[in-house]
């Protein structure tokens, strides 16, 4: 029972059979009450139309992990805004996070995600694992958990990884030879390629293309869809829906870039099925390695695989792309960590070309590269829970429920107090073990039933390519080139272009 319920009773006991003694122990009770717990009226945080102009005539919007940090700075570790229509709790303290995920639930809620369930009601789209809520959630995770979350199940998928890794090489080559110092423009285009390639051959078992030299044009689509989908979705869920008659140019290009991303899953998925489907018509036995093969057998409706394989696809992308982009960035801003990883691959592998999972596994500094990358660089910069069926308390606050919390990994995982040179690129802090920070100061994969469950597939896929990366190439900063920041959209992501030195080793 929640305290205040706790005082409430005792309190009515008191008044029904003391009566002598109820005036002053109700006075006791509500000062207790008062102390213990603040609403969110006494909540600080920016009125209404100062949030409005950071965020629309201050490049907010693209500065939202920037804007954690201030408001923490500013109001402390918990703070109130309204974002459009929508009040969000801010919680930017990792004690306060790990509160409030372990009230979350048997059935958490990320967050509203407004526009996006609003456009699958509006197209008949069915939902999946990361807009579906309740049993239905459950369901979908559960069946998703079995093939993407054990360890051994996911080592099986490293041997078509790899074949992706082979092909991001010779890519790679290839678009360093075009340029005469050898530099690779726009490294993250590279590997925003690289990871829809790799995710497609984990959920259908076939090639797309994204990693020759000339890309299929549906493919550059697809892509350029997912860009405009994430820049769309702020400005969707900011504007009240009355607005979308009024300007209805964002929500129109919201739809069309769905539109177009579940109709490139649609294709790969039925493609896949009629191959299928022609191997048992010919009495020939079908073994499944793929997810797509995996959900069929699950008995789920074609509907559900085609939402569910439509967010896996977006969700794998932009992980791959963002990390893999930040992890040479600072690699090649940082030659002594590089020459020193690079030494860690060699003793490994030897003369062996390709690595295993078995192989990267041995490879301590790699796994503190990559995770250090996502902790200057959180792929999701804030995260959200919605607790539905009850008030809970977060700190000295009593939240509502179906209030939006937003957690501000961003400012917690550049927090001094749990981060020594917050800002700097320093992998060797995780080779050890440091008491004094805590467990949810950076949680780059979220945390519990709602945590990526794409986590243990993206990890290995990051791990395969960074390792062949540098035993293929030496990189370096393009000369005369400049220092790039993050920004958000939705996801975070670099404010210009990464362009990178890739020299033979």
């Amino acid at each position: 029972m929640p305290q205040t319920l706790k005082i409430a009773s005792r309190a009515s006991l008191l008044a029904r059979y003391f009566p002598e003694i109820w005036s002053e122990s109700h006075l006791r009770s509500q000062a207790k009450v008062i102390k213990t717990h603040k609403t969110l009226d006494d909540m600080p945080g920016p009125n209404a139309l100062s949030f409005f102009t950071d965020l629309f005539c201050k490049k907010g919007l693209s500065r939202l992990h920037e804007l954690q940090i201030e408001g923490k700075a500013k109001y402390g570790p918990v703070w109130k805004a309204s974002f459009g229509p929508i009040l969000t709790v801010h919680v930017a303290d990792p004690s306060l996070i790990e509160q409030v995920l372990r009230q979350e639930g048997k059935h958490p809620i990320r967050s509203d995600l407004s526009s996006w369930k609003d456009y699958r009601v509006c197209r008949g789209h069915a939902y999946g694992l990361l807009t579906a809520e309740g049993e239905e959630w459950q369901q979908i995770r559960s069946i998703l958990g079995k093939h993407m979350l054990k360890p051994k199940e996911v080592e099986c998928y490293a041997g078509t990884l790899n074949h992706v890794v082979t092909d991001l090489i010779h890519r790679l080559q290839h678009q360093q030879s075009l340029h005469q110092q050898h530099v690779v423009k726009n490294v993250a285009n590279e590997f925003y390629k690289f990871g829809l390639e790799g995710i497609s051959s984990v959920l259908f078992d076939s090639r797309i293309g994204c990693l020759e030299p000339k890309v299929p044009k549906e493919t550059e689509t697809f892509i350029s869809s997912i860009n405009t989908m994430f820049v769309m979705t702020l400005l969707t869920m900011a504007m009240p829906k009355i607005l979308h008659r009024i300007f209805p140019k964002p929500w129109q290009k919201f739809c069309e870039s769905w539109d177009y991303m579940f109709e490139f899953a649609k294709g790969h998925i039925d493609k896949r099925m009629a191959e299928v489907a022609e191997r048992v018509a010919r009495g020939e036995k079908v073994e499944g390695k793929y997810l797509t093969y995996y959900l069929a057998q699950e008995k789920l409706s074609m509907k559900s695989i085609y939402g569910n394989v439509t967010e896996l696809l977006l969700a794998g992308v932009d992980t791959i792309s963002s990390t893999l982009s930040w992890s040479l960035y600072e690699l090649s801003h940082h030659p002594e960590v590089q020459k020193a990883l690079h030494k860690e691959i060699t003793g490994v592998m030897k003369d062996n070309p390709i690595p295993t999972a078995a192989d990267v596994a041995q490879m301590p500094l790699l796994k503190a590269v990559v995770k250090e990358a996502l902790r200057l660089y959180p792929v999701i910069p804030g995260n959200a829970r919605v607790i539905s069926d009850r008030d809970i308390q977060v700190g000295e606050y009593l939240i509502p429920k179906k209030t939006l919390i937003t957690l501000c990994h961003y400012a917690t995982s550049r927090d001094e107090k749990y981060f020594s040179n917050p800002n700097a690129f320093q992998p060797q802090r995780w080779l050890h073990k440091d008491g004094d920070r805590h467990p949810y100061a950076s949680i780059p994969f979220g945390f519990g039933k709602r945590s990526c469950v794409g986590r243990r597939i993206a990890e290995l896929e990051l791990y395969l390519a960074l390792a062949r990366i540098l035993m293929h190439f030496e990189v370096k900063p393009e000369q005369g080139g400049h220092a790039v920041r993050p920004m958000t959209r939705t996801l975070l992501v670099p404010e210009k272009e990464i362009n990178l030195q890739f020299l033979n080793r």
